[in-house]
């Protein structure tokens, strides 16, 4: 298991890893993925000292996360850093008509994991943003998010980060059951969406 006594795994990312978490307590991991990983590792690895945070901010970008990067995530120390973002940078172009190109994004995240190879000796888990095909709409965003996903791919290759295929795996899942059942409007997933997200998160690190 990559996973050791005395880590701190850290959650960052945007709605999907926010998750409802109460912002007055910095242990609050909310009601998503993050504390579904968490349950299910106690549960199995009792004798494991570990420390779970959930730092995700509901609305951000890949700049937001560049912006607060030193505050919740350097400064917290953590061992192991997982990141799921990138579905605001294409929804921002779709509801607000602002756009992030492919090229700023990856600027933008390649500052985060260039700072945090710099300054942390962690583990990088990359998960990469998705989009399912309902409401139909949703449809259109595979010509803005595509790219975007195509870069975080990339940047997992470059920095040897270990890497989810969540978009995959979302329309892998969506052919035995129909989208909504794992993500109502697309993007938020559904109490099994979560789970499915957490199940693949703990099967990577070879916690299952």
């Amino acid at each position: 298991m990559l996973i050791k006594d005395n880590d701190v795994v850290l959650f960052q990312g945007d709605s999907v890893t926010d998750a409802g978490r109460n912002r007055e307590n910095p242990d609050d991991l909310g009601y998503g993925y993050p504390t579904i990983i968490a349950s299910m590792f106690y549960a199995l690895h009792p004798e494991l000292n570990v420390k779970f945070i959930n730092r995700g901010v509901s609305g951000n970008r890949v700049r937001d996360l560049k912006e607060r990067w030193n505050s919740d995530c350097i400064d917290l120390k953590p061992t192991f850093v997982s990141i799921l973002i990138g579905i605001n940078d294409t929804w921002r172009n779709y509801d607000n008509n602002d756009y992030t190109s492919p090229e700023k994004f990856e600027e933008d995240y390649r500052y985060i994991l260039e700072t945090t190879k710099e300054k942390l000796d962690a583990n990088i888990i990359m998960m990469e943003p998705f989009v399912l095909p309902e409401p139909e709409d949703r449809k259109e965003w595979r010509v803005d998010l595509d790219p975007k996903i195509h870069v975080v791919r990339k940047l997992a290759r470059e920095f040897g980060a270990y890497f989810i295929p969540l978009d995959g795996i979302m329309a892998q899942y969506s052919i035995i059951k129909e989208p909504t059942f794992w993500a109502s409007d697309g993007v938020h997933p559904t109490n099994a969406g979560h789970a499915l997200i957490a199940k693949e998160w703990l099967k990577l690190v070879k916690a299952l």
